[in-house]
């Protein structure tokens, strides 16, 4: 487990209690008793707002985010390197470009991923109606995001015909204009409506299989406000609890999984802990809870 408390990424404050949320839920006992070994390797060193000037208005705190991420890049390969599993804790998504450089310079080498978000994360600095950060980051993962996220990353950390996108019900204009040029598997809510979450997942999951790593992104906001109100960017219609389980079920019913991100919880406005809790449950189905 590494936590990244981190919310410069994000155009709301309080993400950056994210980790500490999740831990508090009870997530080391929770995966103990399933029996894996869990190994807590704390929070990598990250910038506060109130001290950090944000720089470019189309990629804000970007210095500093790049700062946090390569330190999440530096555990995250050392832990895959010991044949682990890295489990990051958000934090705003933007952590999600450290699991994915670590993983892609470890053990690894590129490979694929499952989006789970309401949002594409497609942006770039370019395209941005907001600036933040956590909106860029799939695109910066695929080496598609601009000059600003080249210098100093190995991009793309991901094969760019192995993304797959479970949830999707927000995207911007710029977003939707890469989607139609990139090789990837797109399950908005309407295709989950008609589809069904099960047969989005499997048939994502087939696309991104394949050499190096299987990385699974759950952003917390992929489910329905009614049952995770804890997130910065809230979109009605939503994953429901039981397709968020079910879907991360699939997950661990593969056998695919190299790596997982849970992000996006804000404690500030969620009610009794409730989206930092069931974070811990998803969590744990997708490294093999069952019902029976």
């Amino acid at each position: 487990m590494i936590g990244a408390a981190l919310d410069l990424g994000a155009g709301r404050r309080g993400v950056d209690m994210g980790p500490s949320a999740i831990r508090y839920a009870g997530l080391d006992a929770r995966l103990t008793e399933l029996g894996h070994t869990c190994v807590d390797l704390g929070n990598v060193e990250t910038a506060v707002a109130e001290a950090t000037a944000p720089g470019d208005e189309r990629a804000r705190f970007l210095p500093q985010i790049r700062e946090t991420c390569a330190r999440i890049a530096d555990r995250v390969a050392g832990a895959a390197a010991d044949g682990s599993l890295p489990l990051v804790l958000g934090g705003d998504h933007s952590v999600a470009l450290g699991t994915l450089e670590g993983l892609a310079a470890g053990a690894y080498g590129s490979g694929g991923v499952l989006w789970i978000d309401a949002h594409g994360d497609l942006n770039s600095p370019e395209t941005s109606p907001s600036g933040n950060v956590h909106g860029m980051i799939l695109a910066a993962a695929l080496g598609l995001a601009g000059p600003q996220f080249e210098d100093g990353w190995q991009l793309p950390a991901v094969d760019r015909s192995r993304v797959a996108l479970v949830g999707v019900r927000s995207l911007d204009a710029g977003e939707r204009a890469l989607l139609q040029r990139l090789d990837a598997r797109v399950f908005t809510m309407s295709d989950v409506d008609r589809f069904g979450v099960e047969r989005a997942v499997r048939e994502s999951l087939t696309h991104i299989a394949g050499p190096g790593f299987v990385h699974v992104s759950l952003d917390m906001d992929a489910v329905d406000p009614d049952f995770a109100p804890g997130v910065g960017t809230p979109v009605r219609g939503g994953l429901s609890y039981r397709e968020a389980h079910l879907a991360l079920e699939l997950v661990a019913e593969s056998g695919l999984l190299s790596s997982l991100d849970v992000v996006e919880v804000n404690p500030i406005l969620d009610r009794e802990n409730e989206t930092g809790k069931l974070a811990v449950e998803l969590a744990a189905s997708a490294l093999g809870a069952r019902i029976l």
